[in-house]
């Protein structure tokens, strides 16, 4: 049922170079593969890139409470200025990953850039948190969002029954986790489906938005900056809220290895996507503030629903369910994306074999994407999520931000890398330094979640020793491993 993956290597990469050195051709060489072999098929064009990163960046957020940044903006027109520029600084950060996407061309995101940068260590430690929590957490967060919207419809006049909720959230994890280990194609095609809904949900709230302009409902305009000032504290956080409602522009990178002419198509899907989701975001709060103050934005649970009901009248019980479909949509591209990350890890020894096996004819790495799974559900009946997510939304950023420091160290270290793609020194300076800003920020204001989630992170430093290092490990734990 399954085979071992043929092993690519990057070209002229020192960590990887050494690893597989004498052992299998590389992916680029155009050398065939070992016989026995098989290896994940380039099916991802252009359009399935696109849909890949707007399907992953819009989730629920935009929909339902985007009013993080403007708590802690204090006005309208502060908030907009915030959305706008977190859309550009998240280009900045797509670029730099669209350098090391084509000077790198191999699957993994983060862990092989890191890896490819620093070594080993804080790969392992990276991957090892991506796995045991940061990426169980985040699906079932998201998964739990499509629980409770696509069940809204039915549950007008009561209150949801959490059961209820995780008995189709549960049931939602399981269907996206069958369709990427059954079909690389069909997972692309749904994607791009669902990312179509995304864009079509994003226009409801827009046009109307623009009817609304054109009528002159331009009241919560006036005097757009006046307000609470917004707090030394408070205009960092509003960043730290827009940078995570970005988020997902990366994972394209993770999936490298099956982009089609990666060289051309990975900037390219970065750019057009970054562009419509920054328009996107920023007109869909200028629509929310033509029909909804500032003031009771901040009151309401879910924007979207609010703004869909006053405007839209019965039409508006079609919000819940588009919500649903982008909720879905994120969840289908993480796993799609975030797999290939533990597929890579596994076939650099970093995780168990295992998980680097390929499906003999369907051509999915199924073990990378079924792990996570079993820990999933643990999270979705058992975790505190929310407290998870908080304790490790540091990490994320601390390890983009060391990602894009690579690419500044990896510009002297190897200064002959073939760079088909190549920005500005200063864009991954300033990303960087936002980035490392913003854990320094987290620190400070919130030691004592940032704390634990730092000391859940350094659990990988005892572990890569134990499970890597360690060469005298008995003949059962070989086994457990895989070895």
């Amino acid at each position: 049922m399954f085979r071992k993956a043929a092993v690519t290597t990057v070209s002229n990469g020192s960590y990887f170079q050494e690893q597989a050195n004498g052992r299998l051709p590389s992916m680029d060489s155009g050398e065939p593969a070992q016989e026995g072999k098989v290896v994940l098929k380039k099916k991802v064009t252009l359009l399935r890139g696109i849909s890949i990163i707007i399907g992953t960046i819009i989730g629920a957020g935009i929909f339902i409470s985007p009013k993080g940044i403007l708590k802690n903006t204090g006005s309208v027109g502060m908030s907009l200025i915030v959305w706008t520029v977190c859309g550009v600084l998240s280009l900045f950060g797509a670029l730099c990953y669209a350098e090391l996407g084509t000077c790198i061309r191999k699957s993994g995101g983060h862990y092989t850039y890191i890896l490819e940068a620093f070594g080993p260590l804080p790969a392992f430690v990276r991957v090892w948190v991506e796995l045991l929590v940061i990426r169980p957490a985040a699906t079932a967060v998201i998964s739990l969002a499509f629980g409770r919207y696509i069940l809204e419809p039915f549950f007008m006049q009561c209150e949801i029954p959490e059961l209820a909720i995780k008995l189709i959230t549960a049931v939602g994890i399981t269907l996206v986790m069958v369709l990427n280990s059954t079909s690389v194609s069909w997972s692309a095609r749904i994607q791009i489906f669902l990312t179509f809904c995304k864009l079509v949900a994003i226009l409801i709230i827009i046009v109307p938005g623009v009817i609304q302009l054109i009528k002159g409902e331009t009241q919560h305009f006036k005097n757009a900056f006046a307000g609470n000032d917004a707090s030394v504290m408070g205009l960092p956080l509003a960043f730290y809220s827009g940078m995570y409602a970005y988020s997902g522009w990366f994972y394209l990178n993770f999936v490298t290895e099956e982009v089609e002419n990666p060289e051309k198509n990975i900037p390219l899907a970065i750019c057009i996507s970054m562009i419509i989701v920054t328009v996107g975001y920023v007109l869909t709060n200028v629509a929310y503030f033509t029909t909804i103050s500032a003031g009771e934005l901040l009151l309401s649970k879910a924007v979207a629903v609010t703004f869909a009901e006053r405007l839209m009248g019965n039409f508006s019980l079609a919000v819940p369910v588009f919500v649903a479909l982008s909720c879905f949509g994120s969840m289908n591209g993480g796993i799609f994306a975030v797999s290939r990350m533990f597929f890579v890890a596994s076939r650099e020894g970093h995780l168990p074999e295992i998980l680097s096996m390929i499906h003999v004819r369907k051509h999915t790495p199924l073990p990378a994407v079924i792990v996570l799974h079993p820990l999933t559900m643990i999270m979705l009946f058992n975790g505190d999520l929310y407290s998870l997510l908080n304790f490790l939304s540091f990490a994320r950023w601390l390890f983009i931000g060391l990602v894009v420091a690579g690419l500044i160290y990896l510009r002297y270290k190897r200064p002959d890398m073939p760079r088909p793609f190549k920005v500005p020194l200063f864009i991954p300076a300033l990303f960087s330094f936002t980035c490392l800003f913003m854990v320094a920020l987290s620190l400070y204001s919130d030691p004592v979640n940032t704390g634990i989630g730092f000391a859940i992170t350094l659990t990988g430093v005892p572990a890569y020793y134990l499970f890597i290092v360690w060469d005298k490990k008995p003949k059962w734990f070989r086994k457990l491993l895989g070895k």
